[in-house]
Order: structure tokens, then sequence, then C-alpha cells
């Protein structure tokens, strides 16, 4: 599964990149720092999943999902967030799934392996 990173925190990106490099299935095709690079690197790599911080920034994150859902209807989104209140605002949105950022590495590996053998979700 081809997977697109977007987190405006530089480290966050770096320790995605390291947890999914080890990992059979999951490959990391780009990274976005905001809304702008989000949709650009989807266009340039055509990702089959997107993991986006649910507080990028540049556009309001309903917006964000809805544009994505609209010119991309096959890629998955999760969204991520450190405030777990966020997950009925990301759901409410459209993404497929929420994962938070302070849950152990393992649960964020088992969702994504489970989108990359088909078994989608919604992560509640």
């Amino acid at each position: 599964m081809r997977i697109l990173l977007a987190d405006d925190q530089v480290h966050v990106r770096s320790a995605l990149q390291i947890l999914l490099k080890q990992e059979p299935n999951l490959y990391v095709v780009g990274e976005a720092s905001d809304a702008e690079s989000l949709v650009a690197q989807a266009r340039a790599v055509n990702p089959d999943l997107v993991l986006v911080d649910f507080e990028l920034p540049g556009l309001k994150e309903s917006n964000l999902i809805s544009m994505l859902h609209q010119e991309f209807p096959w890629m998955k989104i999760v969204a991520l967030s450190t405030l777990l209140e966020k997950r009925a605002m990301a759901v409410n949105a459209g993404v497929d799934a929420f994962a938070s950022k302070i849950d152990p590495p393992e649960v964020l590996v088992a969702l994504l392996q489970s989108f990359a053998v088909n078994r989608y979700h919604i992560n509640l």
C-alpha cells in the first residue's frame, strides 16, 4: 500500500517514516507539511492512503477531507491527532479511520495493515 504522510511537524513525519519502513506492504511515497502540499503530492504520487494530521495547516479540516474525497475517491484517509476529542469530528468529516498520536505504534501499524489487506473499516 502506497502511503502519503501529511503532518506539519517534521519529527512526526520522520518517526512515521522510520516506523512504516519496517513494515511489509506499507510504502511511504511522499510527505506534505500543509494542505496545499498534500494535494500537490497526492496528485504527483497517486497514493492508496493518506495519513493526515487532522489539524494540518492550510484548510479547515472538514473542507480538506471533502476535497480529498472528491478529487481522489479511491484514496483512503486516516486522520491523526493527539486530541481524542477530534475523533468524532474526523469521522463526521468523512475520514475512513482515526488514530491517536498517543497510541502505541503497533495500533497504527495494525490499522494501516488492515487497509493494506482490504479490510476497510472505520476505527471508532
